[in-house]
């Protein structure tokens, strides 16, 4: 299906000949998009960098609403990290599935120990305002809040545990490959001991006031060059995260370079990518849970879109885009960890819960957006590449509004 969606919009862009006009107006700044950052079990509760594809300061300040959703899953899992060299060296000799590991105290077999379980449909709630403060920048402000729930119909349409398990035994998958229904549809169970004894538990209805954002970006004229349509753009990101879980301030940095061709009546292609790096827990208030020992994550994203514009000045967005995030934990213990889980009766990703963040993610995203002036409604569908499962789906909308001065 994927394959499918993805030839299915490169036959269409190259459907369409190249126009020999050497400039249009244009009323887009840029590729405007919502927040694509999944509903991850880890990331929700820390800041992530968000790519910017727009090419200037906006003109008017503006307000943007945006709502998601999104099924994570994943099955009980235990895990021990051997702390002696020695057993650690013996178990990397031997694949993980076939690893033996006997815990019987800190004295005689030390080891740190994490457990992880995972089933809930989250609701994301974000809330972006957006202005120019000088020349070439801008200032953006979020606040992000989650809302955990048992994903019932008709509140969680595509991305409910029956829409889920429907579509994998009826099309694909197979039937129940990943043990939702082994433990019931439609539930909460969300529970983490990290391996310093610290947990995070979530029951259904908790509402989570997971953070604010500060994006500053800079455009600056002289990396830009106008007569080629490329522009590029610079961020710095501070994330103050207030959740009772991890109380912290993280750090980040991006760049990003967008591309625009002009095609036959005035429509647009538009090519963007951007990296960034995070340091997660510059700065703790408290005691946290541990949401990955890897403190810095890197994200890479690119995006291609195709812009219709219409007789009366609107104009239709079609976008796929493409994210990538470095792993939670650091890769040299997944040569080492034991894990221990129900392999007899989830034949599929019961071990996903712990070995997931040991590796990198990555999901593809589709978008339609319309627009209108500066106001822009857009919704899309995200699904993972690596069958993480967090999550497994997510759909989201969101609305761009302008504020009027004063």
């Amino acid at each position: 299906m994927l394959r499918a969606l993805l030839l299915s919009f490169i036959l269409c862009v190259c459907s369409i000949s190249f126009g020999q006009e050497r400039d249009t107006i244009s009323i887009k700044n840029g590729i405007e998009k919502p927040s694509l950052l999944s509903t991850h079990h880890f990331g929700m509760f820390s800041a992530r960098i968000h790519q910017n594809f727009k090419i200037a300061p906006p003109k008017k300040s503006s307000f943007r609403f945006s709502m998601e959703s999104g099924n994570n899953f994943h099955p009980f899992v235990e895990t021990y990290l051997p702390k002696d060299e020695t057993v650690r060296q013996e178990l990397s000799q031997v694949i993980w599935y076939n690893r033996r590991f006997t815990f019987v105290d800190q004295a005689t077999t030390p080891a740190e120990y994490m457990n992880i379980v995972i089933d809930a449909v989250y609701k994301g709630f974000r809330f972006d305002f957006n202005t120019k403060i000088a020349e070439n920048h801008e200032l953006g402000i979020t606040l992000r809040t989650y809302l955990v729930t048992k994903g019932n119909y008709p509140f969680s349409l595509f991305t409910s545990d029956q829409s889920l398990e429907w579509f994998h035994s009826n099309i694909a998958g197979g039937e129940d490959p990943f043990g939702r229904k082994f433990y019931g549809l439609n539930q909460v169970n969300v529970k983490y001991t990290d391996r310093n004894g610290r947990v995070l538990e979530l029951q259904n209805g908790d509402f989570i006031f997971s953070g604010i954002e500060l994006n500053h970006f800079y455009y600056p004229e002289f990396l830009s060059n106008h007569e080629k349509n490329i522009y590029v753009n610079m961020g710095t990101h501070m994330g103050l995260n207030t959740s009772k879980f991890n109380p912290s301030i993280d750090i980040g940095f991006s760049s990003n370079v967008i591309k625009k061709w002009l095609l036959k009546s005035n429509n647009e292609l538009r090519f963007g990518f951007g990296a960034g790096v995070l340091r997660k827990n510059l700065i703790n208030f408290k005691d946290v849970i541990d949401l990955g020992n890897n403190q810095f994550l890197g994200s890479l994203e690119g995006m291609l879109e195709f812009t219709k514009y219409t007789a009366q000045g609107n104009y239709h967005s079609f976008g796929i885009n493409y994210m990538f995030q470095t792993r939670y934990n650091k890769k040299r213990e997944a040569s080492y960890y034991y894990l221990i889980g129900l392999w007899s009766q989830i034949h599929s990703g019961w071990q996903n819960g712990i070995e997931k963040l040991y590796q990198n993610l990555s999901s593809w995203n589709f978008i339609y957006t319309y627009g209108k002036h500066n106001y822009q409604i857009s919704i899309y569908l995200k699904e993972d590449l690596r069958l993480n499962n967090a999550p497994d789906v997510q759909t989201g909308i969101s609305v761009k509004i302008p504020i009027k001065k004063l």
